[in-house]
């Protein structure tokens, strides 16, 4: 008889937005006169650039004909979008990232979900708390975390850097090493960000350790303050033991498109093997490329125009979060974030559980939010809003949310 890999049984429930996702379609059903406001999940709403839909709806045509079809994409992606990313978003700020050390995909969160695989199964990972799931889900999968305690909602093999009110919601360095470690800045669920100070920390101390760090750089494009780094590699040393993720999801509008990419420098080593011959691999073995008409579409995220309509959007979400950070404040919630990440971060109101609180917004409200229970134990009694809704939502969400 065949059998399973009993890791997967060890994931308690189902995955965070899908048990939301069932929650609020019952809700919908048994009330099918409420309009339901969703600033929950980190979807956007706003349409594609107009540069973007332009460069898609050229590549088409060049699908349509011989001399410019194209079939599989080359392993690393197509060197016309790699390029375009080692210039504006790494050389224009002084890092050294060259093209061949950059792997297209389809989002961040495969490639966050993916990357264990070129990890031994002992590594000790570390991750913020709270913290996005899918660092510590697919590390469960892996049969890397040890046994759960539901009570505390940890794993026994996890080491969990708490990000509480006292510290800012910013992770303290562990006091047990690790080999693996997660940061996500600015920070999904928090909205929190770090100066390039403190996040050289954390470079200094993953090459002292001999850990590498797995950094999650999807919301930079939300970066309004001087002094927060764009890019783990504005830091000193930081090509020797660290692994950048970006994605097209959050600052172009891709979520339904599905671009990304991950960068790993070829100084990244474990002893003399260089993590990036074995992503090369693992890529080339299981992936076959984002569609050539998507990449097009993401190297027009850098032409002029493109730069100038995704500012406008981009702007757009953070008047939102303006708009919920603001509301909420003066309603006399606690609240953080929306500054440096379309995320806002508030605390649960009179003692609520997150999940209590979930329910009271999607009843009394008709309001969907993300309870911080979700994403950790030290996120429990928050909850988490989006940017990512229309302004006209986003402000009658508020409203409804301030008459609770």
């Amino acid at each position: 008889m065949f059998r399973i890999n009993e890791d997967y049984l060890k994931l308690p429930g189902s995955y965070l937005f899908s048990t939301i996702g069932r929650k609020v379609a019952a809700f919908q059903e048994a009330n099918p006169d409420k309009r339901i406001i969703r600033l929950g999940i980190g979807d956007v709403t706003q349409p594609l650039a107009p540069a973007i839909i332009d460069a898609l709806h050229k590549a088409v045509d060049e699908m349509a004909h011989e001399e410019t079809f194209h079939g599989y994409a080359p392993d690393l992606g197509y060197e016309f979008l790699r390029s375009a990313i080692a210039k504006n978003d790494y050389q224009a700020r002084g890092c050294e990232i060259g093209a061949d050390e950059i792997f297209i995909s389809d989002g961040a969160k495969c490639d966050s979900g993916n990357i264990q695989e070129i990890f031994a199964r002992d590594s000790k990972i570390a991750v913020c708390d709270p913290v996005y799931p899918v660092y510590v889900d697919t590390n469960v999968m892996a049969g890397r975390t040890g046994v759960y305690d539901p009570e505390k909602e940890t794993w026994s093999e996890v080491i969990y850097m708490p990000c509480t009110k006292e510290t800012g919601f910013l992770p303290e360095l562990p006091k047990e090493i690790p080999d693996i470690i997660y940061l996500c800045f600015p920070n999904n669920p928090t909205g929190a960000a770090v100066t390039k100070d403190e996040l050289q920390v954390w470079v200094d101390y993953a090459n002292k350790k001999g850990a590498v760090i797995i950094y999650d750089a999807a919301y930079e494009a939300y970066i309004s303050e001087e002094g927060v780094p764009h890019s783990i590699y504005e830091c000193d040393g930081a090509r020797a033991c660290a692994v950048e993720l970006r994605s097209f999801s959050k600052n172009a509008g891709f979520t339904g498109v599905r671009l990304g990419a991950a960068v790993i420098p070829k100084e990244v080593k474990c002893g003399d093997v260089m993590l990036h011959s074995l992503w090369a691999r693992r890529h080339g073995t299981k992936y076959n490329g984002a569609p050539y008409i998507v990449q097009k579409a993401g190297e027009a995220v850098y032409s002029d125009a493109g730069k100038a309509q995704l500012k406008e959007q981009i702007a757009y979400y953070m008047k939102n979060a303006k708009v919920i950070y603001e509301g909420l404040k003066s309603a006399g919630y606690c609240v953080s974030g929306g500054v440096n990440a379309p995320y806002i971060w508030l605390e649960a109101p009179k003692g609520m559980t997150s999940w209590e609180f979930f329910d009271c917004l999607l009843e009394r409200a008709n309001v969907v939010g993300t309870p911080g229970s979700g994403f950790g134990p030290n996120g429990e009694g928050y909850f988490r809003l989006t940017a990512f809704g229309s302004y006209e939502n986003t402000v009658e969400a508020i409203e409804r949310i301030r008459r609770i």
